[in-house]
C-alpha cells in the first residue's frame, strides 16, 4: 500500500512538472527571443539560451514614440477601473451579504448571468452608448466600460469574503458608537484584504490585457493602450520582414507591470491573511 502511494505521488509530481514546463515554456521563449536578433530567431537551429544576445530590441521599443503614450493610457485606464471596481464591489458585496431586501436573489442571479454573456455580444451596444455621450477615444469612456466588465465577478467574489466575516464584529463596533458604514470601514473592510487583493489581481489582469473592446472604442493611434500598440508595432515591418526580436521585447515590457503588480500584491496578501487571523 505504501509503495503504491509513493508510486502514485511520484507519477503525479512528474505530470505536474511536465505541465508546469509546458505552461512556462512560451513565456520563457518570449523572454529568450527578446534578446536575439531577427536572423537568429529565423534560423533553422533554435537558440534556447540567449548567450551573446543583444539589448537593441528593447532599445528599439523604448525609442518607439508611441510606446510611452500607450503606457500612460493603460496605466490611467487600469487605475481608474481598478479603484472604482474595488469601491463599488465592496459596497455591493456588503449589501448582498448583510442585508435582506426585495430583489436580492434576483440581483445575485443577474450578476451571474452577466458573466455568462459573451463580451462580443455587447460591443455594438457599448460602442453606440459611448458614441452617444461623446466618450469614444477617451480615458473616461473606456474606463466605464472596463469597470462594468470586471465589477460583476468582483462582487460575486467579495460576497463570499464578506459573508465569512462574523457579523458580531460589526455589531460590537456599532455598540461602541460606530455607524453601519463606520463598522464596515473600520472592522470588516480591513479583514477583506485577501479577497480585495485576489479580486484586484483578477480585475487588473483583465483590464490591462484587454484588446478586443479597446480596438473598437479606441480608434485613434494616440489613444491606444499597450495591447493595441503592440499589435500596430508587430505589423510594422522593415522591407517586409517582421522584427520578431523587437516584438518579443515589446511583449516583455507589456508584461512587466503585471509581474511587478503581482509581486507587490503577493506580499500584501500574506500580510492581510495574517492580520485577518489575528483580528478574527
Amino acid at each position: 500500500m505504501t509503495r503504491n502511494k509513493t508510486l502514485s505521488r511520484t507519477i503525479g509530481a512528474a505530470v505536474a512538472v511536465v505541465l508546469a514546463i509546458m505552461w512556462a515554456f512560451p513565456v520563457y521563449w518570449m523572454i529568450n527571443s527578446s534578446f536575439q536578433t531577427t536572423a537568429t530567431i529565423n534560423s533553422l537551429t533554435p537558440t534556447f539560451l540567449p548567450f551573446g544576445g543583444t539589448l537593441r530590441n528593447f532599445q528599439a521599443v523604448l525609442d518607439e514614440t508611441a510606446f510611452f503614450p500607450a503606457l500612460g493610457m493603460s496605466v490611467a485606464v487600469t487605475a481608474i477601473a481598478l479603484v472604482l471596481c474595488i469601491v463599488y464591489a465592496s459596497l455591493a458585496a456588503l449589501a448582498i451579504a448583510r442585508f435582506r431586501f426585495a430583489g436580492r436573489k434576483t440581483f445575485v442571479l443577474v450578476v451571474i448571468l452577466v458573466q455568462m454573456l459573451p463580451a462580443e455580444a455587447m460591443f455594438i451596444a457599448q460602442y453606440k452608448m459611448l458614441a452617444g455621450f461623446g466618450l469614444l477615444n477617451s480615458i473616461i469612456g473606456v474606463s466605464i466600460i472596463y469597470l462594468a466588465m470586471v465589477v460583476p465577478f468582483t462582487v460575486w467574489m467579495l460576497r463570499g469574503f464578506v459573508a465569512g466575516v462574523p457579523v458580531d464584529l460589526e455589531e460590537a463596533a456599532m455598540i461602541d458608537g460606530c455607524t453601519r458604514m463606520g463598522a464596515f470601514r473600520r472592522v470588516t473592510f480591513p479583514l477583506l484584504a485577501p479577497g480585495l487583493v485576489a479580486s484586484g489581481v483578477f480585475a487588473f489582469i483583465q483590464v490591462w490585457n484587454e484588446f478586443a473592446l479597446a480596438s473598437i472604442i479606441l480608434t485613434e493611434d494616440e489613444k491606444a493602450t499597450l495591447p493595441l500598440w503592440l499589435r500596430d508595432f508587430a505589423q510594422t515591418s522593415n522591407l517586409g520582414v517582421t522584427e520578431w526580436g523587437q516584438v518579443m521585447a515589446g511583449a516583455v515590457l507589456v508584461a512587466v507591470p503585471v509581474i511587478v503588480f503581482f509581486m507587490i500584491v503577493q506580499g500584501r496578501m500574506a500580510q492581510g491573511l495574517v492580520g485577518g487571523a489575528v483580528k478574527g
